[in-house]
């Protein structure tokens, strides 16, 4: 029996850098496998802070293995499910 590969979700965010304090919105998502019932929280310029817990729902049972900002204003996610 093959072994089950794990889901993951890579998020790029950003926030406008013209209004101090703005929510950081999602400006390109990839999933690798199955990120059920969360895809539709995944969308192009949707809150990441939606996505995230969504995802970190305890049923869902996604984590946060790898976090860069990569600038004052943006930055990536990697999140992983077994």
């Amino acid at each position: 029996m093959a072994t089950r590969q794990p889901d993951l979700v890579l998020i790029n965010w950003s926030r406008n850098p013209l209004i101090p304090g703005s929510a950081r919105r999602i400006t390109a998502s990839r999933v690798i496998g199955n990120a059920e019932p969360c895809v539709r929280s995944l969308r192009t310029n949707g809150l990441l802070s939606t996505a995230l817990a969504c995802l970190q729902d305890h049923d869902i049972g996604f984590k946060i293995v790898y976090r860069k900002k990569t600038s004052s204003i943006s930055g990536y996610l990697l999140l992983q499910r077994n």
